[in-house]
């Protein structure tokens, strides 16, 4: 077992058995990478602060769930396990606060939209991108980032937000249209302040 590996595996015995120098130390080892998995589906510190702590919260009340010793790198494995809780977490959240679509309610109409795919802009940087994803509204960010970042298809995002299908194929096309709309915008001032150089 690496140096790593033993510090963290002392960690988890330790907050398994509630003791509070354990779960502070493993709170600021994991806390910038949980703070990176929030901020992708909300752009408010308050709330990613408060999704973040619910999270970790979640983490050290199941830390008994989580086996160690199936795992080579236990660093590895434990930041996966806790991702997972903080895209739940995201999701919990999104889902209590998430009653509107762009400040409309969610309709028959807002559902039958069909996906289409969408490029983006190749001169813009990945700072330039995140920040595009972070103004896009809660719920078009939500769909995006679970389908694009994560992975998961349309049932499951469906089956995880309590929306339909449809509901998610329309976000996540009106997510990229926005995207879109919102990458030329800043690649336009962007190419107009090079102008200036």
């Amino acid at each position: 077992m690496t140096e790593g590996n033993k510090q963290i595996s002392v960690l988890i015995a330790g907050c398994r058995n509630n003791e509070r120098n354990s779960q502070k130390e493993l709170y600021q080892l994991l806390r910038g990478y949980a703070m990176k998995i929030c901020y992708r589906y909300q752009n408010h510190a308050e709330e990613v602060e408060e999704i973040m702590n619910e999270g970790f919260l979640k983490l050290f009340k199941n830390i008994h769930q989580f086996d160690e010793a199936r795992h080579a790198d236990i660093n590895v494995a434990l930041k996966g396990w806790f991702k997972r809780i903080l895209i739940n977490t995201c999701i919990d959240h999104y889902r209590k606060n998430a009653t509107y679509l762009n400040g409309k309610p969610v309709s028959e109409e807002t559902e039958n939209i069909a996906d289409r795919t969408e490029t983006g802009a190749d001169k813009l940087s990945y700072k330039d991108i995140v920040e595009a994803i972070r103004e896009l509204s809660p719920a078009y960010r939500t769909v995006f980032n679970l389908f694009v970042i994560e992975g998961l298809k349309h049932e499951e995002i469906a089956g995880q937000l309590n929306i339909s299908v449809g509901a998610s194929k329309s976000n996540l096309s009106k997510a990229r249209e926005n995207l879109r709309k919102i990458l030329l915008k800043k690649n336009e001032v962007k190419t107009y302040v090079e102008s200036f150089r």
